[in-house]
């Protein structure tokens, strides 16, 4: 039987030698690799293309949402699995728009990545039940109330969120381009566009937007 092979991401070396554990003690089962960041995650689940990928929200130089993204994009079969801390309603939105099929509490690791994993492999949804009530309590209220008025990060280009998560993180207009191999000039003209589709004035309001949507954490 072929193995079921899953890659790894979180900036925290502790979860990812405990996420590796729990799931090399499914004998089926095989971790490729790991990454401590979302561009390493990326670029390994393109260069290994794994069956499910396990990713963090909340890391380094690129945010799981929009790792996830990009797998989802170039890598249509693969399973992406979101493992985070974070509960809320709009970042569960924001997991499911980004083409992820499963979600599992960190707190509920233990109980549930086991059977994510199983369901992902097979290609099926799998939310941890504190999930699927925060789902199922958003689509039940969104009839009754208006949306917020703040533009959602998926208005964002996949370029200017990447200018946004590193202008968060307290990186210059420079460090940014010299990141993302581009001109400072161009630089300047993401973060102008930014500003214009957030409707922000400053590099706090910038900031406080990126935590509040969980591109950086605070």
């Amino acid at each position: 039987m072929k193995k079921l092979r899953i890659l790894v991401a979180d900036d925290h070396d502790v979860v990812r030698r405990g996420l590796r554990a729990i799931l090399e003690t499914h004998a089926d089962w095989e971790v490729v690799a790991e990454a401590s960041n979302g561009k390493d995650a990326v670029t390994l689940a393109e260069k290994l293309q794994p069956d499910v990928v396990v990713l963090d929200i909340g890391m380094p130089q690129l945010n799981g949402l929009e790792a996830t993204r990009r797998i989802c994009e170039t890598l249509p079969d693969v399973e992406v699995l979101i493992l985070t801390m974070h509960e809320s309603e709009q970042v569960t939105r924001d997991v499911l728009a980004a083409g992820a099929r499963g979600y599992v509490l960190k707190s509920d690791a233990a109980r549930d990545l086991v059977a994510a994993v199983e369901a992902l492999g097979r290609h099926q949804l799998f939310f941890t039940s504190k999930v699927s009530e925060i789902v199922l309590k958003g689509y039940l209220e969104s009839a009754t109330r208006g949306e917020g008025n703040e533009p959602p990060p998926s208005l964002l280009s996949a370029r200017e969120r990447e200018v946004l998560q590193l202008l968060a993180e307290g990186k210059t207009t420079k460090e940014v381009a010299s990141g993302l191999h581009i001109s400072v000039k161009t630089a300047e003209t993401h973060r102008a566009n930014l500003m214009r589709k957030l409707r922000l004035h400053t590099v706090s309001d910038l900031v406080r937007y990126a935590v509040r949507n969980k591109i950086v954490e605070a």
